[in-house]
């Protein structure tokens, strides 16, 4: 892949979630070191990028793919949204393009907004509207979306310095959290209790039983970490806490760069598997992930696995099979203790 000389370059990267656009954090990174100049980001709102990656040198600004959005119609849906996205592209004048993604309807978007350089997959119907390559062989098609992306820039000769994602925290992200913890005692843990899912909901009961444990091993700062939406289930788990409620500080519908500033401060985060819990390990921290409805993957080091002690996944009745003497067990094995420091 030539990108030398280029200064306008697109990398679209259309999965929804913010776990999947930490997912890819070294790999647009790696792309722009290659290109000499950062790149644009084209992905969907659901992705958050825009806040994610408000401090990353690699990324000169995000364009959306208003596409498949929740509970709305999207910009981009349809025949007629993707003529909006192809003239949203043209107006763009973008001189290359980098699909991170197997969609042919996205590589014929961009071949139909005449960008000179196509770069993808190339897997089946896309490769007619891909004219650079190099293209994944077909056995590399089940991969992760994380090893995917890794395998490509590897066949393209693009050197990956990062090993697995790795989060900046602006500075003024910091110094909003600073504030935010005013009088809060340190070190912290950090506990997720949002879900995308219903099957990756551990839920209040459990919640409270670990953080209970947990305060009375001397933890007296234990933070709260979920969306809007997660509003009443921490203060579920708060009335449930009875003595200890006063170590909780609910951490609910903070900014990203907020949680991103949080995770760096933090001991560990132990929780849900989520976006945010992919986070919690992008930011340097060790991340104890509730697997019990889905796989656990292999893309971060500080990402720990806790699953069900029999080890059976299931959506049914997964994680309700994790009990929290089993995730203390897995903390303590891993950190030697349970208590600070």
């Amino acid at each position: 892949m030539i990108l030398r000389g280029l200064k306008h370059i697109c990398v679209v990267q259309p999965l929804p979630g913010i776990g999947d656009m930490i997912w890819h954090l070294p790999h647009l990174r790696a792309i722009a070191a290659h290109a000499g100049c950062p790149v644009t980001l084209i992905t969907k709102p659901r992705s958050a990028a825009d806040q994610l990656l408000e401090a990353d040198p690699a990324i000169a600004g995000v364009m959306w793919m208003d596409r498949n959005p929740e509970n709305r119609p999207g910009l981009h849906d349809g025949v007629f949204g993707q003529l909006r996205f192809i003239r949203d592209l043209r107006a763009r004048a973008f001189e290359a393009a980098v699909v991170l993604h197997h969609s042919h309807t996205l590589a014929f978007a961009m071949m139909a907004a005449g960008i000179p350089r196509r770069f993808g997959y190339g897997y089946g119907l896309q490769r007619r509207f891909l004219n650079r390559p190099p293209f994944l062989p077909p056995e590399a098609l089940p991969l992760h979306p994380f090893e995917q992306a890794t395998a490509y820039l590897k066949l393209a000769g693009i050197p990956m310095p990062e090993a697995e994602p790795l989060l900046f925290v602006a500075p003024a992200a910091r110094a909003a959290l600073a504030a935010k913890l005013t009088g809060r005692e340190t070190p912290f843990i950090t506990v997720g209790i949002g879900s995308s899912e219903p099957y990756k909901q551990w839920g209040a009961a459990r919640f409270a039983e670990l953080i209970a444990v947990l305060a009375g091993q001397g933890w007296r700062s234990i933070v709260l970490v979920g969306g809007k939406a997660e509003a009443s289930l921490a203060n579920e788990i708060i009335g449930l806490l009875g003595a200890n409620a006063g170590t909780v500080l609910p951490a609910i519908g903070w900014s990203l760069p907020e949680l991103a500033a949080l995770f760096a401060e933090a001991a560990y985060y132990v929780g849900n598997d989520t976006g945010v819990m992919n986070m919690a390990a992008a930011s340097g921290i060790q991340t104890y992930g509730l697997f019990g409805g889905t796989a656990p993957f292999s893309h971060a080091s500080r990402i720990v696995p806790v699953l069900p002690p029999d080890g059976r996944i299931s959506k049914e009745d997964g994680m309700a099979r994790i009990d929290a003497a089993h995730v203390l067990r897995v903390i303590e094995a891993d950190r030697g203790n349970l208590r600070p420091g």
